[in-house]
């Protein structure tokens, strides 16, 4: 079983939005009954944005009613209270994740927190629980194969968050109005029975100062564990999914919910995965058709998933 370690990191403090205006409610979308789940011994994921537009909430509910896990951290950005303090945004599938996740925990599995800097307003909590949700500052991991891992979202290692905390509000206000765009193209996409596919990802992978920025920010990561003698640090803020070593030091980005749509998983054995859930859903949607129905042994046809 992992463990959690709180630590002492300066954060600026901000309002809390009004959570009173998303009481929990019975889900619109119920888990599925019988549902087989694939288990992990923990499961990553960060960078969820619930309260924005751009936040593939469906998704990540067919995520969380298809895998389970001995643990689970929240690596940060999970609400994003930018957004929330700006526009209240907050329709059923928002709820309906938030449900899912204090669902587990009850069931018994760990969950950890450690907010990022959209979700800030939950930082001078560090160290207490809400219905079974540990909020940390930081945390540590000890894998399977006995390695240890420092958990944290990353944008303390963000050089526009630490120097020009501006400057990364105008980003994220141009960000939006790019997700804005991707979930227009992403609606035609799905009326024309197409996959789901990530406009904003593939620009960033485009632009040489996204690649560049995101290569040094890696680096810093890496480094910042490789100082404090740990074997590997998981980490999320720049929703771009990743699995690298550094001279010697593991480094995990386990993505996001509004761009790729990505988990970083454990196996029991300690082996890391990153599933690439769109990816996971259209494998699902083939499935072999019954010989009574007609069909030869080993054809495939897709159904809805």
């Amino acid at each position: 079983m992992a463990d959690a370690t709180t630590t002492h990191l300066s954060a600026d403090l901000h309002p809390l939005p009004n959570v009173a205006q998303f009481p929990l409610r019975d889900p619109v979308i119920p888990e599925p009954v019988g549902n087989e789940r694939r288990r992990y011994r923990t499961i990553w994921i960060s960078d969820v944005h619930l309260g924005t537009k751009g936040c593939n909430a469906e998704l990540l509910i067919d995520f969380l009613d298809h895998t389970d896990s001995d643990t689970m951290y929240l690596v940060g950005d999970i609400i994003d209270g930018w957004r929330l303090r700006k526009k209240f945004y907050w329709p059923d599938a928002h709820n309906d994740v938030v449900w899912r996740v204090l669902k587990r925990a009850k069931r018994g599995t760990r969950i950890i927190y450690v907010p990022g800097n959209h979700d800030e307003f939950l930082r001078p909590f560090a160290g207490m629980h809400f219905g079974g949700v540990e909020i940390a500052r930081a945390a540590f991991h000890t894998t399977a194969d006995g390695r240890k891992l420092m958990v944290l979202h990353g944008d303390e290692f963000d050089a526009v968050m630490l120097a020009h905390r501006w400057l990364a509000f105008v980003g994220d206000a141009l960000y939006t109005m790019m997700m804005g765009l991707n979930r227009w193209v992403n609606l035609a996409r799905q009326k024309l029975g197409l996959p789901y596919w990530s406009l904003s990802k593939m620009a960033k992978h485009k632009v040489k100062n996204a690649v560049e920025f995101i290569g040094r920010y890696e680096e810093l990561v890496a480094r910042a564990a490789r100082e404090r003698g740990i074997d590997g640090v998981v980490c999320g803020h720049i929703h771009t999914a990743e699995i690298r070593e550094f001279d010697g030091v593991a480094y995990y980005n386990d993505g996001d919910w509004v761009e790729g749509c990505t988990a970083l998983v454990e196996h029991f054995d300690g082996r890391m995965e990153v599933l690439h859930w769109p990816e996971e859903m259209a494998k699902r949607a083939l499935v072999p058709v019954p010989e009574a129905a007609g069909g030869e042994g080993g054809d495939r046809v897709p159904v809805a998933a």
